[in-house]
């Protein structure tokens, strides 16, 4: 279904937009091209979920200037708590709304050829390397409206390049600060790492501000080459008047990994795609999520992982906890082409609710165009065991916090499976401000 598109910007002012950051003709030109397209393609397919009337255009502002940090110690403590103020070898790139706020990159890594920056500067400093991966291979402009849009109007975002053989040991850590009620989020990610180099990256969006309708579309592309290892660990925790598009998505050369590990704890309607192309023969992913839905917001996750080469290994686990009158659809796709035999696609689906209005549905789907594999899945949605809630509180326990043990009993699975100790303790964190 093709909805129709009223921005509240042209191409006059995608062009001075464009000028202004320094952006070569061909930056410029997808730009254009994207916007034109963004009014004919559609909405992507969200399955049993209708967001033909949710807000992904209209916003008060797409470029708001705000004050950088001169130092750690200017952060809200919201940030401040995200990372360790302390350490004295931190990778650390922070945005605040759309303004490039701080950057550290450490001299071993500059030595080593590791690019860590703002999308801006790199487009102006790494032109050929940027337009080489941004929007080619992994995300392309023209898939539907969402990211015609994204590309349109890319307005912050991250740069990550690794060199062949580099191991970075330390996590690089990105946070996107929301706290202007104006401001709209167009945020990409681009991570290249080379063949036999490895990066663990470590993102948070956080919201201080409490707008009414505000649009966040988030794209991140991961191209890890042949033996390449990246560990992408997310905690999303964006307020409940920004409705989120957020699509991240990676490709793997020869006996490549990516490991993704997910915390979508936004309180605002979302439609997010997470998706794995296992292109090279031996490549492993390995996709854990957890949610948490409350009030009456609107979710819809699709997490897939698509086998083109042989002996792909591909895993899905996604812990959700419904509360409220919130509602999610969780659809997990396992998907083995033609070709690639001896691979595996497993994945878990499991939905938690604790209301009568809270609703949630979990939809795995195998799709195998190969003999030679192994795939399987297994899903759930019930709700809470009246009988373990009793015994807690037979035992002198409020039904709140009864709630409380049984949410992080429910989720602990997932989350004790996350491969970044960061990620993990931001995550229970924000679980149990949700919870309570």
């Amino acid at each position: 279904m093709t909805v129709e598109t009223n921005l509240p910007v042209d191409q006059e002012y995608i062009r001075s937009f464009s000028a202004e950051k320094g952006e070569g003709q061909w930056l410029t030109d997808l730009r254009l091209t994207a916007l034109k397209q963004a009014e004919d393609l559609p909405l992507p397919r969200a399955d049993k979920t209708k967001i033909t009337n949710w807000n992904f255009t209209q916003f008060v502002s797409h470029a708001v200037e705000s004050e950088p940090f001169s130092s750690l110690d200017e952060l809200p403590e919201e940030v401040k708590s995200l990372i360790n103020i302390e350490a004295t070898d931190k990778n650390l790139y922070i945005q605040r709304n759309q303004t490039p706020a701080f950057l550290s990159v450490s001299e071993d890594l500059k030595e080593q050829g590791v690019i860590f920056t703002d999308i801006f500067t790199a487009v102006r400093e790494h032109s050929e390397l940027v337009q080489k991966y941004f929007m080619t291979d992994v995300v392309k402009p023209d898939e539907h409206k969402l990211t015609a849009l994204h590309a349109a109007l890319l307005n912050g975002g991250v740069f990550l390049y690794v060199p062949k053989n580099v191991e970075i040991k330390q996590p690089i850590q990105a946070v996107c600060l929301h706290d202007n009620e104006e401001a709209a989020l167009f945020n990409h990610v681009l991570i290249v790492a080379e063949d036999n180099s490895s990066v663990t990256y470590v993102e948070n969006y956080v919201s201080t501000a409490s707008p009414e309708s505000a649009v966040a579309n988030i794209v991140t592309e991961v191209v890890a080459g042949a033996n390449a290892k990246v560990t992408y660990g997310s905690v999303d925790n964006l307020a409940s008047g920004v409705t989120t598009y957020v699509n991240r998505r990676g490709i793997t050369g020869r006996n490549a990994r990516i490991d993704w590990a997910l915390g979508m704890m936004n309180d605002g309607d979302t439609v997010s795609e997470n998706v794995t192309n296992l292109i090279g023969e031996g490549s492993y992913a390995d996709t854990k999520q957890v949610v948490v839905g409350r009030g009456d917001q609107s979710q819809n996750f699709t997490t897939k992982v698509v086998h083109f080469g042989k002996h792909t290994e591909g895993y899905i686990l996604k812990h959700g906890v419904m509360k409220d009158s919130a509602k999610s659809i969780f659809n997990g796709i396992g998907k083995i082409e033609h070709g690639a035999s001896k691979s595996n696609a497993e994945q878990e689906s499991r939905v938690l609710m604790l209301s009568e209005k809270a609703r949630g549905d979990a939809n795995p789907i195998l799709l195998i165009d190969e003999d030679d594999v192994t795939a399987g899945h297994a899903a759930s949605v019930g709700r809470v065991d009246p009988i373990q809630l009793y015994y807690l509180m037979s035992r002198g326990i409020s039904r709140q916090e009864a709630e409380r043990l049984v949410i992080h009993g429910f989720l602990a699975p997932v989350v004790e499976k996350l491969p970044i100790e960061g990620v993990k303790k931001q995550l229970t964190e924000v679980i149990e401000r949700k919870v309570r």
